[in-house]
């Protein structure tokens, strides 16, 4: 797939699965609604094809694959899968993967994982929804040396760290991850901006703005329709337009968060609305958003 020049968009937030290839039980779950809504209408194969029927012709060139929960023995297989579809397809152009970070197999698992030549980073979820987190455990991540030694080794080995997380996270994310300033980080889904009353609001964009003062750090705008389900480009505004007063143009870009937006938009509708929030921006600005932020951070 060409690049496609001053026109050309990045994806810098999709999923992949095959349900055949790789197990995803939270995927595979029935009857239980998720933090995002009831994820039934995409329990089935969503493959490069699907995602290159959805994107039509829109200029989206290049993409950037995030791990998606695979079960616990079985996120090698899901990164060895992911490998295959780039050597194959035109998209995606990288991946993120998982690790455990904690874990004493950490840097077996790394050796592995950068064995893919599509490999660019890991995720690992801190943060999905208060609630959810209460059962998952995950925010106790921030609490252990561990982890924060498997961020130190990520940057040691050049790789990147997509973070998830929700904005009551934001505070004790940004302690730990100043002391890895050197370590390129990703905040996904914007921060996951679940509340517009006041005080939300506010708790929000404080964590923005801790988290904007690390310099290797840039933000996704993606996923919004997880937390805004009937989203109009009106609403969408004051979210894109604070991240992006918050970073800046150049340390922004722009993810479809494909399959799992779905539910709630199509591809063309989304990607209209990110091109229309943007237009005030200068053809610079617009660009590093569309691509060049993407570009740089993932090297592709």
């Amino acid at each position: 797939m060409q690049d496609g020049g001053a026109e050309s968009i990045y994806d810098a937030h999709h999923h992949l699965w095959d349900l055949e290839a790789v197990h995803y039980p939270w995927l595979a779950a029935r009857g239980v609604k998720r933090f995002f809504g009831d994820p039934t209408p995409i329990q089935k194969n969503y493959l490069p094809e699907d995602l290159l029927d959805d994107i039509g012709e829109l200029p989206i060139r290049k993409s950037v694959h995030i791990q998606v929960g695979a079960a616990d023995d079985q996120h090698l297989a899901e990164a060895e899968w992911v490998q295959k579809m780039a050597d194959t397809s035109p998209l995606p152009s990288a991946m993120v993967a998982f690790c455990a970070l904690e874990s004493a197999e950490r840097s077996h698992r790394l050796d592995q994982l950068e064995k893919f030549p599509a490999l660019r980073g890991v995720r690992q979820i801190v943060g999905r929804a208060p609630e959810e987190d209460r059962h998952s455990g995950s925010a106790q991540l921030l609490d252990n040396p561990a982890w924060l030694r498997g961020l130190h080794e990520l940057q040691g080995r050049g790789l990147r760290f997509d973070l998830q997380l929700i904005p009551e996270l934001m505070q004790k994310s940004f302690s730990v991850f100043r002391q890895v300033d050197e370590l390129p980080v990703a905040l996904c889904h914007a921060g996951s901006p679940w509340y517009r009353e006041r005080e939300g609001w506010a708790l929000w964009r404080k964590g923005l703005c801790d988290l904007a003062s690390l310099p290797r750090t840039v933000c996704k705008i993606s996923g919004l329709g997880m937390f805004d389900h009937d989203w109009t480009v009106e609403t969408l505004r004051p979210v894109v337009e604070t991240v992006i007063d918050t970073f800046g143009p150049e340390r922004c870009m722009l993810g479809s968060n494909f399959p799992v937006d779905k539910l709630y938009t199509d591809y063309q509708r989304l990607w209209q609305a990110y091109l229309e929030l943007i237009a005030q921006y200068s053809a610079h600005e617009q660009a590093a958003l569309k691509r060049e932020c993407c570009a740089n951070f993932y090297v592709i």
